[in-house]
């Protein structure tokens, strides 16, 4: 086995900023929503290959604290995709071992939208053999804001000693609280931001963008993703052995 395939083994968690959907959509003259819709089948691309790479953790960039700033039919067509994506693929999942964890502000989410949340967390929280994270109304800012004020309230009340708190510390009051940080983030549609996504858990994984369409992004995307993950040298700040 040749080292890159060893340090393609070695991804535990990859995350995904899924970009393109509206672009994919007009470039066909079609709504927005048309292309978000698209975007499902490859979610279920992203999850199947993930299984089929060997990649324990996988988390999705859905719906961010910031596209509440979008028209609001385009909202509203997001927060639907969210429940029917979750209703018709659950019991798949769950089948399947996956551990499905919703990662973000839950404030300002519909009843019904909460409730399917709450099924899809319960139902599948003893299943260890993937673990699919979708981030939905989050903001990596807002993430750390609330984490903080958490921690804040126990600190007040005694609950943990200031001079503990550490990174490890903090990190347990995150949205991924319990989940190894992000070796690789991939970024689709050409963009080379972040756009405040995992802004914590992310400050040392390898960035890739690619040019694809989420709507198009397929298995042998995400397997390029990781051959160009495992082409690079992580140091962490440190160096490598001569």
């Amino acid at each position: 086995m040749s080292s890159s395939e060893e340090r393609c083994r070695d991804v535990r968690h990859v995350a995904i900023i899924m970009d393109g959907n509206g672009r994919w959509a007009q470039q066909r003259n079609r709504p927005r929503a048309f292309g978000h819709n698209k975007g499902v089948d490859a979610v279920r691309e992203a999850v199947r290959a993930a299984g089929n790479l060997g990649i324990k953790y996988l988390t999705l960039f859905g719906f961010s604290t910031e596209n509440w700033r979008r028209p609001s039919d385009e909202v509203d067509a997001l927060f639907e995709l969210m429940k029917r994506f979750v209703d018709a693929d659950l019991e798949k999942l769950h089948k399947e071992g996956v551990n499905i964890r919703i990662a973000g502000r839950r404030e300002g989410l519909s009843g019904d939208l909460l409730a399917i949340i709450d099924r899809a967390e319960a139902q599948t929280a003893g299943n260890d053999k993937c673990f699919l994270t979708i981030a939905f109304n989050y903001g990596g800012r807002d993430e750390i804001v609330r984490a903080a004020r958490r921690l804040a309230r126990d600190v007040k009340s005694g609950a943990i000693d200031p001079d503990a708190v550490d990174e490890n510390a903090f990190a347990a009051y995150l949205d991924t609280a319990g989940m190894p940080d992000p070796d690789l983030l991939i970024r689709t549609s050409g963009e080379h931001r972040t756009s405040n996504f995992l802004i914590w858990q992310a400050a040392y994984a390898e960035l890739v963008f690619l040019d694809v369409l989420w709507p198009d992004f397929s298995a042998e995307h995400f397997k390029a993703a990781l051959d160009e993950y495992a082409s690079r040298e992580r140091r962490f700040g440190g160096v490598n052995a001569a």
